[in-house]
């Protein structure tokens, strides 16, 4: 018999599949680039953490970060290492606020932020957004004795909101339109949002209704304070990463509607939205998942409301 053929058809197939796993492993490599290639090469994760954005994104009594966000954020280190096949993935933290979270994510410094963050065509100029993981409207906290319903109430009153969010704009905007003369004052965080409006030098804060919920929780007296005003406008808060970084967007959102099918994400609502949490000794929010977070479970989207 002949072998020279068989050996030589057996030398010719062998060559070709290792031609081909060093062209697949060739081709792996390029295709890694942006966010995931960054913390391949360097081993570390950036993550943005919130000193006082409860209950997404915060500081709890024992000085340890905690919040609904922060744990989905944790969610896609876990599986950023699994994906990259990391022995090791070294997670850095950054402390962030309202003005300084977009421009620390557009330039590259955070990798990743997960609070809240509202999603809209103005902010996707400069990041971009992950599958939805919150709706909530902007509304008034008040006084119950403060005569104050509805926000054409609010006629040349003092107004505390939270400086660079949605909420200013949109009080700005309202102040403007209807000629309402509002004093509009401006807080640093939630936690000086609500100072303002318990000290007196504002009637009515505005801001996301969770975030107000969260702050009446948190009062000294929470039967003094209630939330009111039809909200003027329905957000989705997402997690922000870099720009058009298209893999690790897939990853993310990958992660946060896989938490969503299989009950984690529900059970997770529970912790931090239904039960007490270690806040000023133990507080608990008491927000029911609303139909708007129901639909979001049912049909998950990346799309600002």
């Amino acid at each position: 018999m002949n072998l020279k053929p068989i050996i030589h058809s057996a030398l010719s197939r062998s060559i070709f599949a290792a031609a081909s796993i060093a062209l697949c492993a060739s081709v792996a490599a390029q295709t890694l680039d942006g966010t995931l290639k960054k913390i391949k090469d360097t081993g570390t994760i950036t993550v943005a953490t919130r000193g006082a954005s409860i209950p997404f994104n915060y500081l709890d009594d024992n000085n340890k970060q905690a919040g609904f966000a922060w744990e989905i954020s944790q969610r896609v280190v876990e599986q950023v290492k699994k994906d990259l096949k990391l022995a090791k993935l070294e997670v850095k933290t950054l402390e962030v606020t309202p003005q300084t979270r977009i421009p620390l994510v557009a330039n590259q410094t955070v990798d990743l932020e997960c609070s809240s963050t509202t999603n809209n065509a103005e902010r996707q100029n400069q990041v971009s957004f992950s599958t939805t993981f919150f709706v909530v409207g902007a509304r008034l906290l008040v006084r119950k004795n403060a005569g104050i319903k509805h926000w054409s109430d609010l006629v040349g009153k003092n107004v505390v909101v939270s400086a660079g969010t949605t909420a200013e704009r949109m009080l700005r905007q309202l102040n403007e339109k209807n000629k309402w003369g509002i004093n509009i004052i401006l807080a640093k965080d939630i936690n000086e949002n609500f100072l303002t409006v318990e000290t007196g030098r504002a009637v009515a804060a505005t801001q996301d209704d969770i975030i107000l919920f969260s702050n009446i929780a948190r009062a000294r007296n929470p039967a003094d304070w209630e939330v009111v005003g039809v909200p003027q406008q329905k957000e989705a808060y997402g997690c922000m990463l870099r720009k058009g970084d298209v893999a690790f967007k897939k990853l993310v959102d990958g992660v946060i509607t896989g938490m969503m099918r299989s009950g984690e994400f529900a059970s997770l609502y529970e912790k931090y939205f239904l039960k007490p949490i270690a806040v000023k000794g133990s507080v608990t929010v008491n927000f029911p998942m609303s139909s708007d977070m129901q639909e979001l479970l049912r049909h998950p989207n990346d799309q600002p409301l």
